[in-house]
């Protein structure tokens, strides 16, 4: 979503709720988001994977450089090529995986740390909302290896019986080159 139309949907969303509903829906959704990170961090995948919908998608889309006048081609489209295109199996799948001590990318485990900030909540519709964020990942694994990425999430949060599921995520990252060794950590 083009950060004008964001604007413009979180417009209408702060007219539609009470100042004291934004507020408590606004630390909820953080409550949430933190708690998220904090499961990834402490390695807690299966914990993590509950909190997703059946039929959740998780997309990251590659990001190119490209002059202004095709912007629009900056980021990878739907159904095209991703560093991500998952669903509930198949992140099932990489969390089984990493599980099982024979992703070699993942054992010995990596060392995580989720900054999420800047929680916006753009749009409720129904039990769904649309939410925001600017995150940063640090990542350590062995003794010498670093990664950092940087980006802007949009998150799709649904009430299912009462309690936030994850129902999609999209994950644009800052850099366009990626430096690091493999892509198996959790964004």
């Amino acid at each position: 979503m083009p950060h004008s139309e964001t604007l413009t949907v979180a417009a209408s969303y702060a007219n539609a709720l009470s100042i004291q509903s934004r507020i408590e829906l606004q630390f909820e959704i953080e409550q949430f988001l933190y708690a998220e990170a904090a499961l990834i961090d402490g390695r807690e995948y299966r914990a993590w994977l509950d909190l997703w919908t059946d039929d959740c998608s998780y997309w990251m889309p590659i990001r190119r450089t490209v002059t202004l006048s095709d912007i629009d081609k900056e980021f990878t489209k739907r159904g095209k090529m991703a560093f991500f295109d998952d669903d509930k199996s198949s992140l099932t799948m990489r969390v089984a995986k990493m599980e099982s001590g024979s992703s070699w990318s993942e054992d010995p485990p990596s060392r995580t740390r989720h900054f999420v900030n800047n929680v916006r909540v753009v749009e409720v519709g129904g039990n769904e909302m649309t939410v925001e964020v600017a995150f940063m990942l640090y990542r350590t694994r062995l003794d010498t290896e670093e990664s950092t990425w940087a980006g802007r999430r949009v998150d799709r949060i649904r009430r299912v019986n009462g309690a936030l599921k994850l129902c999609g995520r999209e994950i644009y990252l800052d850099q366009t080159l990626i430096r690091a060794t493999n892509m198996s950590t959790l964004f």
